[in-house]
């Protein structure tokens, strides 16, 4: 497994799990502790996921059986939008806190750009101050988004979670999250199953010439463009499949042909269309 260093020296592994769509209950809990027990010490969760309680009592057991110690484990949740705002974003940390059974967390992110994320990321820079966080970081956030709240606080955010994957690879986007320092991290590197991104012909013959599988090929070639990925599956052989991707490297070739595998639009959801903007800020997960 290879770290990334983030904009304040922390260290971050390049391959972590993810529990998006993963049902809340025992299928998490048992997905969590397979992945833990797969080698995956990266967990990504969300207050929005409705499962923060699951990864709490799997990162619980994992720790109580000597699997691994706390200061091993990378573990991420985020903000949702109807806890923007300063005062309200302190109480949603908390209780994600709470519900995760931590006294820290690794990484905190703003999920979504919407509503007053200005005051909560004054909220977020304080818990990061006062060591409650130990990074801070934003999702979904496109490059001019990202440039115009970088300029303005005071904290740079650590990493920026987008949708990266070979048929969306936002190049512009992860030059300017390179220009300000900032670690990109996909989210849907598997661009969720669209396009038979698994049956591709250029992907499957890159991974015969490796002896690897097309998903394997797919994340190696986003570590490689220097992202940090988060597959998902409640499969422990999937998992095991997923994190085999150390052992081997794209040449360039490979790298420039699965470039031209990119659409330039996500086809999974537009974060430019008014009506999506009004649903994500009308969404509540809580009273």
């Amino acid at each position: 497994m290879d770290f990334v260093t983030l904009n304040n020296g922390i260290k971050m592994p390049q391959e972590g799990f993810g529990v998006f769509q993963v049902p809340d209950g025992n299928v998490t809990e048992q997905a969590v502790m397979d992945a833990i027990d797969s080698g995956y010490r990266l967990i990504d969760t969300a207050a929005a996921y409705m499962n923060e309680e699951a990864v709490g009592r799997a990162i619980a057991k994992k720790i109580a059986d000597g699997t691994v110690k706390r200061e091993d484990l990378f573990i991420t949740t985020k903000l949702w939008v109807q806890d923007a705002g300063y005062e309200a974003t302190k109480k949603a940390f908390e209780l994600s806190l709470k519900k995760l059974g931590l006294d820290y967390l690794d990484l905190y992110l703003i999920h979504q750009p919407m509503g007053d994320y200005y005051g909560s990321w004054r909220a977020m820079e304080e818990l990061y101050g006062a060591k409650k966080i130990r990074a801070i970081g934003v999702s979904n956030m496109y490059p001019h988004v990202l440039a115009d709240f970088c300029v303005h606080v005071k904290v740079i955010p650590a990493v920026n979670q987008v949708e990266l994957h070979p048929f969306f690879q936002q190049a512009d986007a992860l030059a300017t999250m390179k220009e300000f320092g900032v670690v990109p991290e996909a989210w849907g590197p598997f661009a969720e199953g669209k396009h038979g991104i698994f049956k591709n012909p250029l992907l499957l013959d890159i991974a015969d010439k490796y002896g690897k599988s097309a998903t394997q090929v797919i994340l190696r070639w986003n570590v490689q463009r220097g992202v940090v990925v988060i597959p998902k599956s409640t499969h422990k052989e999937r998992m095991e499949q997923n994190i085999a991707i150390w052992d081997f490297q794209l040449s360039d070739e490979d790298m420039a042909q699965i470039s031209q595998l990119d659409i330039g639009h996500s086809e999974i959801v537009n974060h430019f269309d008014p009506n999506f903007v009004k649903f994500v800020s009308g969404m509540k997960i809580h009273e």
